[in-house]
């Protein structure tokens, strides 16, 4: 009898030990990134250009989805006057589609996210023409169209398709702070500077 009992109670700590992995696992991955840590994501826009965190830019990462669009743009609207058209800032937009897009519905949604595109560069234009900068706006819009989920599932928090954030991460790629939601124009201020 003494061996079954053995036996039982190492196979109980094997299986104990397994949960417990599976939890700090499963934990681990819905905890998004950390405040001080240096992450070198890439992304790759709806125009093709690779974009990094961590190549000497400070970037504001925000994550959304198409029904939270105008969230986005008052984090674009809260950016300082002063990174407008600056070489060493630039605003991200990832839109969460998540796993719901065939083919052909993503080829529609791509060709309404470039019409806004659109539209946004051109206000975004005629900010750089009041300020004097002479620069394409259009080169300053960075939309990445995330269907498969897979850029949200490394930024957000929690792993829904709902998830909205802002994150802003350092010309080394560390995170500099991140928000659950649109953050005031003096807390993103003081982050970007």
């Amino acid at each position: 009898m003494k061996p079954r009992l053995v036996v039982r109670s190492r196979a109980s700590q094997i299986f104990s030990l397994a949960i417990v992995a599976c939890f700090v696992f499963a934990n681990s991955l819905g905890a998004g990134l950390r405040t001080g840590e240096v992450y070198a994501l890439n992304f790759v826009d709806l125009n093709g250009r690779w974009l990094l965190t961590n190549d000497g830019h400070v970037t504001v990462v925000v994550l959304t989805t198409r029904a939270d669009i105008s969230r986005a743009q008052v984090v674009g609207a809260r950016v300082p006057d002063y990174c407008l058209g600056d070489p060493e800032y630039r605003m991200i937009t990832v839109v969460n589609f998540g796993r719901r897009y065939g083919t052909v519905a993503r080829t529609i949604a791509t060709s309404l996210i470039r019409h806004r595109i659109n539209i946004e560069a051109a206000q975004l234009q005629r900010q750089y023409d009041a300020r004097g900068i002479r620069k394409d706006a259009h080169r300053d819009v960075f939309v990445i169209a995330d269907f498969e989920g897979t850029i949200t599932q490394r930024l957000a928090t929690r792993p829904d398709a709902a998830a909205f954030g802002v994150f802003v991460f350092g010309r080394d790629g560390e995170l500099l702070r991140q928000w659950e939601d649109v953050p005031t124009g003096a807390d993103l201020a003081a982050v970007v500077q």
